[in-house]
Protein backbone atom coordinates (compact mmCIF):
# COMPACT_ATOMS: atom_id res chain seq x y z
CA UNK A 1 0.00 0.00 0.00
CA UNK A 2 2.81 2.29 0.34
CA UNK A 3 4.11 1.62 -2.93
CA UNK A 4 4.49 5.34 -5.13
CA UNK A 5 3.01 7.12 -1.96
CA UNK A 6 4.65 9.74 0.60
CA UNK A 7 3.56 10.85 3.61
CA UNK A 8 3.58 14.64 1.84
CA UNK A 9 1.33 13.25 -1.12
CA UNK A 10 -0.98 11.65 1.15
CA UNK A 11 -1.55 14.54 3.40
CA UNK A 12 -2.38 16.35 0.82
CA UNK A 13 -4.35 15.06 -0.59
CA UNK A 14 -6.69 13.73 3.14
CA UNK A 15 -6.96 17.81 3.29
CA UNK A 16 -8.71 18.47 0.12
CA UNK A 17 -10.53 15.49 0.98
CA UNK A 18 -11.45 16.83 4.14
CA UNK A 19 -12.22 20.22 2.58
CA UNK A 20 -14.00 19.42 -0.54
CA UNK A 21 -16.53 17.74 1.84
CA UNK A 22 -16.84 20.73 4.48
CA UNK A 23 -16.93 23.37 1.55
CA UNK A 24 -20.09 21.32 0.24
CA UNK A 25 -21.39 21.17 3.54
CA UNK A 26 -20.89 24.63 4.41
CA UNK A 27 -22.81 25.70 1.22
CA UNK A 28 -25.83 23.77 2.13
CA UNK A 29 -25.82 25.76 5.55
CA UNK A 30 -25.40 29.02 3.67
CA UNK A 31 -28.25 28.04 1.65
CA UNK A 32 -30.72 27.20 4.27
CA UNK A 33 -29.60 30.66 6.05
CA UNK A 34 -30.73 32.21 3.02
CA UNK A 35 -34.02 30.24 2.85
CA UNK A 36 -35.11 31.48 6.89
CA UNK A 37 -34.47 35.26 5.33
CA UNK A 38 -36.54 35.23 2.13
CA UNK A 39 -39.04 33.46 4.54
CA UNK A 40 -38.91 36.19 7.43
CA UNK A 41 -38.94 38.79 3.98
CA UNK A 42 -41.73 37.21 2.58
CA UNK A 43 -43.90 36.67 6.08
CA UNK A 44 -43.29 40.92 7.21
CA UNK A 45 -43.85 42.45 3.36
CA UNK A 46 -45.12 45.62 4.09
CA UNK A 47 -43.42 45.98 7.57
CA UNK A 48 -41.30 49.52 7.31
CA UNK A 49 -38.55 50.27 9.53
CA UNK A 50 -35.72 52.87 9.32
CA UNK A 51 -32.50 52.56 6.89
CA UNK A 52 -29.46 53.84 8.52
CA UNK A 53 -26.61 55.52 7.03
CA UNK A 54 -23.80 55.92 10.01
CA UNK A 55 -26.07 54.36 12.43
CA UNK A 56 -28.21 57.83 11.97
CA UNK A 57 -31.73 56.92 10.37
CA UNK A 58 -31.74 58.13 6.78
CA UNK A 59 -34.94 56.66 4.64
CA UNK A 60 -37.36 54.48 5.50
CA UNK A 61 -36.95 51.21 3.64
CA UNK A 62 -39.03 47.46 3.72
CA UNK A 63 -37.66 45.05 6.39
CA UNK A 64 -38.13 42.67 3.79
CA UNK A 65 -35.67 45.14 1.87
CA UNK A 66 -32.93 44.74 4.30
CA UNK A 67 -32.90 40.94 4.99
CA UNK A 68 -32.30 40.72 1.58
CA UNK A 69 -29.73 42.78 1.62
CA UNK A 70 -28.49 39.31 3.92
CA UNK A 71 -29.36 36.98 1.17
CA UNK A 72 -27.43 38.58 -1.29
CA UNK A 73 -24.32 38.63 1.08
CA UNK A 74 -24.91 35.03 1.25
CA UNK A 75 -25.54 34.60 -2.21
CA UNK A 76 -21.90 36.17 -2.87
CA UNK A 77 -20.47 33.71 -0.34
CA UNK A 78 -21.99 30.30 -1.53
CA UNK A 79 -21.17 31.35 -4.84
CA UNK A 80 -17.51 32.01 -3.59
CA UNK A 81 -17.44 28.68 -1.95
CA UNK A 82 -18.83 26.68 -4.58
CA UNK A 83 -15.59 28.86 -6.85
CA UNK A 84 -12.66 27.16 -4.64
CA UNK A 85 -13.54 23.64 -4.92
CA UNK A 86 -12.51 23.98 -8.57
CA UNK A 87 -9.26 24.28 -6.53
CA UNK A 88 -9.38 22.22 -4.14
CA UNK A 89 -10.75 19.23 -6.88
CA UNK A 90 -7.23 18.51 -8.14
CA UNK A 91 -5.45 15.32 -7.03
CA UNK A 92 -2.13 15.59 -5.81
CA UNK A 93 -1.44 11.59 -5.28
CA UNK A 94 1.30 10.32 -7.37
CA UNK A 95 3.66 13.61 -6.87
CA UNK A 96 5.40 11.32 -3.69
CA UNK A 97 7.96 13.12 -1.78
CA UNK A 98 8.45 15.89 -4.27
CA UNK A 99 9.93 14.33 -7.45
CA UNK A 100 6.84 11.66 -8.72
CA UNK A 101 7.82 8.16 -8.96
CA UNK A 102 9.73 5.46 -11.36
CA UNK A 103 7.34 3.41 -10.97
CA UNK A 104 4.30 2.94 -13.92
CA UNK A 105 1.50 4.20 -12.19
CA UNK A 106 -2.03 5.81 -13.33
CA UNK A 107 -2.79 9.33 -11.95
CA UNK A 108 -5.55 9.49 -13.31
CA UNK A 109 -7.33 6.13 -12.68
CA UNK A 110 -6.99 7.56 -9.01
CA UNK A 111 -8.55 10.67 -9.47
CA UNK A 112 -11.35 8.80 -11.30
CA UNK A 113 -11.66 6.18 -8.28
CA UNK A 114 -11.16 9.06 -5.81
CA UNK A 115 -13.55 11.50 -7.92
CA UNK A 116 -10.83 14.45 -8.47
CA UNK A 117 -11.60 16.61 -11.87
CA UNK A 118 -7.55 16.85 -12.74
CA UNK A 119 -4.57 15.68 -11.32
CA UNK A 120 -1.92 18.10 -10.31
CA UNK A 121 0.34 19.26 -12.77
CA UNK A 122 3.62 19.19 -11.03
CA UNK A 123 5.04 17.47 -8.55
CA UNK A 124 6.54 19.70 -6.20
CA UNK A 125 3.69 21.98 -6.11
CA UNK A 126 1.54 19.54 -5.39
CA UNK A 127 2.63 18.35 -2.09
CA UNK A 128 3.53 21.86 -0.99
CA UNK A 129 0.29 23.60 -2.32
CA UNK A 130 -1.91 25.20 0.27
CA UNK A 131 -3.52 27.56 -1.71
CA UNK A 132 -7.05 25.48 -1.63
CA UNK A 133 -6.68 25.45 2.20
CA UNK A 134 -6.32 29.49 2.28
CA UNK A 135 -8.68 30.34 -0.11
CA UNK A 136 -11.38 28.13 1.84
CA UNK A 137 -10.67 29.80 4.94
CA UNK A 138 -10.42 33.50 3.60
CA UNK A 139 -14.11 32.82 2.48
CA UNK A 140 -14.99 31.25 5.67
CA UNK A 141 -13.69 34.19 7.39
CA UNK A 142 -15.92 36.49 4.93
CA UNK A 143 -18.82 34.28 5.27
CA UNK A 144 -18.00 35.31 9.32
CA UNK A 145 -17.84 39.01 8.52
CA UNK A 146 -21.60 38.48 6.88
CA UNK A 147 -22.73 36.64 9.85
CA UNK A 148 -21.40 39.31 12.26
CA UNK A 149 -22.89 42.11 10.55
CA UNK A 150 -26.16 40.39 10.92
CA UNK A 151 -25.23 39.69 14.04
CA UNK A 152 -24.56 43.49 15.24
CA UNK A 153 -28.02 44.52 14.20
CA UNK A 154 -29.49 41.55 16.57
CA UNK A 155 -27.95 43.08 19.02
CA UNK A 156 -28.81 46.79 18.74
CA UNK A 157 -32.55 45.62 17.73
CA UNK A 158 -32.71 43.97 21.05
CA UNK A 159 -31.86 46.80 22.60
CA UNK A 160 -34.04 49.07 24.92
CA UNK A 161 -32.89 52.35 22.83
CA UNK A 162 -34.24 50.39 19.57
CA UNK A 163 -36.84 48.01 20.62
CA UNK A 164 -37.34 46.95 16.97
CA UNK A 165 -37.38 43.05 18.22
CA UNK A 166 -38.02 40.33 20.43
CA UNK A 167 -35.59 37.27 21.33
CA UNK A 168 -36.52 34.02 21.62
CA UNK A 169 -35.53 32.75 25.10
CA UNK A 170 -33.45 30.45 23.58
CA UNK A 171 -31.38 32.77 22.04
CA UNK A 172 -30.84 35.00 25.27
CA UNK A 173 -29.52 34.44 28.83
CA UNK A 174 -30.50 36.18 31.87
CA UNK A 175 -27.77 38.23 34.14
CA UNK A 176 -26.06 36.64 37.30
CA UNK A 177 -26.87 40.19 39.07
CA UNK A 178 -29.32 41.73 37.33
CA UNK A 179 -32.73 40.41 37.11
CA UNK A 180 -34.21 42.18 34.56
CA UNK A 181 -31.73 41.64 31.72
CA UNK A 182 -31.85 39.49 28.82
CA UNK A 183 -28.64 39.69 26.93
CA UNK A 184 -28.41 38.81 23.26
CA UNK A 185 -25.39 35.94 23.95
CA UNK A 186 -25.94 34.33 20.83
CA UNK A 187 -25.77 37.45 18.12
CA UNK A 188 -22.65 38.50 20.22
CA UNK A 189 -20.96 34.92 20.22
CA UNK A 190 -20.93 34.98 16.22
CA UNK A 191 -20.11 38.48 16.51
CA UNK A 192 -16.99 37.42 18.51
CA UNK A 193 -16.37 34.00 16.96
CA UNK A 194 -15.64 36.09 13.41
CA UNK A 195 -12.72 37.04 15.16
CA UNK A 196 -11.16 33.70 15.50
CA UNK A 197 -12.01 32.73 11.94
CA UNK A 198 -10.04 36.19 10.78
CA UNK A 199 -7.02 35.06 13.08
CA UNK A 200 -6.77 31.33 11.50
CA UNK A 201 -6.71 33.33 8.05
CA UNK A 202 -3.83 35.49 9.32
CA UNK A 203 -2.16 32.00 11.36
CA UNK A 204 -2.25 29.84 7.88
CA UNK A 205 -1.02 33.02 5.83
CA UNK A 206 2.14 33.06 8.49
CA UNK A 207 2.67 29.48 8.28
CA UNK A 208 3.10 29.04 4.27
CA UNK A 209 4.81 32.70 4.33
CA UNK A 210 8.38 32.19 2.88
CA UNK A 211 8.39 28.46 2.67
CA UNK A 212 10.95 27.04 0.32
CA UNK A 213 10.16 24.01 -2.11
CA UNK A 214 8.73 21.65 -1.41
CA UNK A 215 7.59 20.07 1.32
CA UNK A 216 8.19 21.55 5.26
CA UNK A 217 6.89 20.23 8.29
CA UNK A 218 5.58 23.54 8.79
CA UNK A 219 2.69 22.49 7.60
CA UNK A 220 2.03 20.23 10.21
CA UNK A 221 0.35 23.76 11.87
CA UNK A 222 -1.92 24.19 8.68
CA UNK A 223 -4.83 21.80 9.77
CA UNK A 224 -6.17 23.78 13.60
CA UNK A 225 -6.75 26.76 11.46
CA UNK A 226 -9.13 25.02 8.72
CA UNK A 227 -10.59 22.89 10.92
CA UNK A 228 -11.50 25.83 13.25
CA UNK A 229 -12.47 27.80 10.83
CA UNK A 230 -14.68 25.07 9.52
CA UNK A 231 -16.45 24.52 12.87
CA UNK A 232 -16.87 28.12 13.62
CA UNK A 233 -18.73 28.95 10.60
CA UNK A 234 -20.71 26.49 9.92
CA UNK A 235 -21.67 26.52 14.04
CA UNK A 236 -23.07 30.41 13.40
CA UNK A 237 -24.64 29.49 10.19
CA UNK A 238 -26.97 26.53 11.86
CA UNK A 239 -27.35 28.36 15.08
CA UNK A 240 -28.37 31.80 13.08
CA UNK A 241 -30.64 30.11 10.78
CA UNK A 242 -32.59 29.04 13.89
CA UNK A 243 -32.31 32.34 15.51
CA UNK A 244 -33.81 33.89 12.64
CA UNK A 245 -36.93 32.43 11.91
CA UNK A 246 -37.77 32.73 15.75
CA UNK A 247 -37.58 36.46 15.38
CA UNK A 248 -40.46 38.92 16.53
CA UNK A 249 -40.41 42.20 14.91
CA UNK A 250 -42.03 45.04 16.95
CA UNK A 251 -44.01 46.58 13.92
CA UNK A 252 -45.43 49.71 15.59
CA UNK A 253 -41.98 50.83 16.71
CA UNK A 254 -40.05 49.96 13.65
CA UNK A 255 -42.51 52.20 11.71
CA UNK A 256 -42.52 55.06 14.60
CA UNK A 257 -38.22 55.19 13.91
CA UNK A 258 -39.38 55.17 9.95
CA UNK A 259 -41.69 57.92 10.59
CA UNK A 260 -39.47 60.10 13.02
CA UNK A 261 -36.38 62.11 12.20
CA UNK A 262 -36.93 63.83 8.74
CA UNK A 263 -36.33 61.09 6.99
CA UNK A 264 -38.52 61.96 4.06
CA UNK A 265 -36.40 64.80 3.04
CA UNK A 266 -35.12 62.98 -0.13
CA UNK A 267 -38.14 62.35 -0.93
CA UNK A 268 -39.16 66.69 -0.79
CA UNK A 269 -35.91 67.06 -2.42
CA UNK A 270 -36.44 65.05 -5.51
CA UNK A 271 -39.95 66.66 -5.60
CA UNK A 272 -38.63 69.99 -6.42
CA UNK A 273 -36.45 68.28 -9.19
CA UNK A 274 -38.97 66.85 -10.51
CA UNK A 275 -40.52 70.11 -10.38
CA UNK A 276 -37.60 71.81 -12.67
CA UNK A 277 -35.71 72.15 -9.95
CA UNK A 278 -31.55 71.54 -9.80
CA UNK A 279 -30.87 69.28 -7.39
CA UNK A 280 -27.90 71.04 -5.55
CA UNK A 281 -30.85 74.09 -4.83
CA UNK A 282 -33.38 71.92 -3.73
CA UNK A 283 -31.32 69.85 -1.69
CA UNK A 284 -30.63 73.54 0.07
CA UNK A 285 -34.11 73.98 -0.03
CA UNK A 286 -35.27 71.09 1.74
CA UNK A 287 -32.16 71.49 4.13
CA UNK A 288 -34.00 74.74 5.15
CA UNK A 289 -37.35 73.21 5.92
CA UNK A 290 -36.29 70.64 7.82
CA UNK A 291 -34.34 73.51 9.96
CA UNK A 292 -37.80 75.00 9.72
CA UNK A 293 -39.39 71.97 11.14
CA UNK A 294 -36.93 70.99 14.21
CA UNK A 295 -37.51 75.07 14.97
CA UNK A 296 -41.36 74.53 15.13
CA UNK A 297 -40.85 70.93 16.70
CA UNK A 298 -42.68 69.42 13.31
CA UNK A 299 -41.80 66.45 11.19
CA UNK A 300 -42.51 67.19 7.45
CA UNK A 301 -45.41 65.53 7.68
CA UNK A 302 -47.01 68.05 10.23
CA UNK A 303 -46.25 71.20 7.63
CA UNK A 304 -49.07 72.74 5.97
CA UNK A 305 -48.54 73.33 2.02
CA UNK A 306 -48.35 77.26 3.30
CA UNK A 307 -45.29 76.36 5.24
CA UNK A 308 -43.83 74.62 2.78
CA UNK A 309 -44.40 77.65 0.01
CA UNK A 310 -42.61 79.53 2.92
CA UNK A 311 -39.45 78.23 1.01
CA UNK A 312 -40.67 77.76 -2.41
CA UNK A 313 -43.71 78.65 -4.74
CA UNK A 314 -42.99 75.24 -6.54
CA UNK A 315 -44.51 73.57 -3.99
CA UNK A 316 -48.41 72.31 -4.93
CA UNK A 317 -50.69 70.24 -2.76
CA UNK A 318 -49.40 67.23 -4.29
CA UNK A 319 -46.25 67.47 -2.42
CA UNK A 320 -48.08 66.42 0.47
CA UNK A 321 -48.35 63.00 -0.51
CA UNK A 322 -44.58 62.11 -0.38
CA UNK A 323 -44.18 63.32 3.30
CA UNK A 324 -45.15 59.40 4.91
CA UNK A 325 -42.66 56.46 5.24
CA UNK A 326 -45.27 54.82 3.13
CA UNK A 327 -45.23 56.95 0.12
CA UNK A 328 -41.48 57.30 0.06
CA UNK A 329 -41.34 53.30 0.27
CA UNK A 330 -43.95 53.41 -2.76
CA UNK A 331 -42.13 55.78 -4.15
CA UNK A 332 -38.54 53.41 -4.72
CA UNK A 333 -39.49 51.75 -7.30
CA UNK A 334 -35.99 51.72 -9.71
CA UNK A 335 -34.69 47.92 -9.88
CA UNK A 336 -33.40 46.60 -6.64
CA UNK A 337 -35.14 49.57 -4.81
CA UNK A 338 -36.89 49.27 -1.51
CA UNK A 339 -40.79 49.30 -2.85
CA UNK A 340 -43.28 46.60 -2.52
CA UNK A 341 -43.04 46.03 -6.15
CA UNK A 342 -39.46 45.69 -6.65
CA UNK A 343 -39.08 43.43 -3.13
CA UNK A 344 -41.90 41.16 -4.54
CA UNK A 345 -39.81 40.80 -7.71
CA UNK A 346 -36.60 40.02 -5.30
CA UNK A 347 -37.89 37.09 -3.34
CA UNK A 348 -39.82 35.75 -6.41
CA UNK A 349 -36.38 35.65 -8.09
CA UNK A 350 -35.07 33.94 -4.89
CA UNK A 351 -37.52 31.60 -4.61
CA UNK A 352 -36.96 30.19 -7.80
CA UNK A 353 -33.25 29.90 -7.04
CA UNK A 354 -33.41 28.77 -3.26
CA UNK A 355 -36.66 26.63 -3.68
CA UNK A 356 -36.07 24.43 -6.40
Amino acid sequence: LHTARSRNDQVALDLRLYLRDEVKNTITLVRALERVLVKVADKHMGLIMPGYTHLQRAQPVLLSHHMLAYVEMLERDASRLADTLKRIDVLPLGAGALAGTSLPIDRKAVASELGFASVASNSMDAVSDRDFALESVFVFALVMAHLSRLGEEIVLWSSQEFSFITLPDAYATGSSIMPQKKNPDIAELVRGKTGRAYGNLISLLTIVKGLPLAYNRDLQEDKPPVFDSVDTVQMSLGVLAEMMGKLKFNKARMYEAAAKGYSTATDVAEYLVRKGMPFREAHEVTGRIVAYGIMKHKELYELTLGEFRLHSKLFKSDVLGCLSAEDSVGSRNSEGGTSIKEVKKQIARLKRRLFK
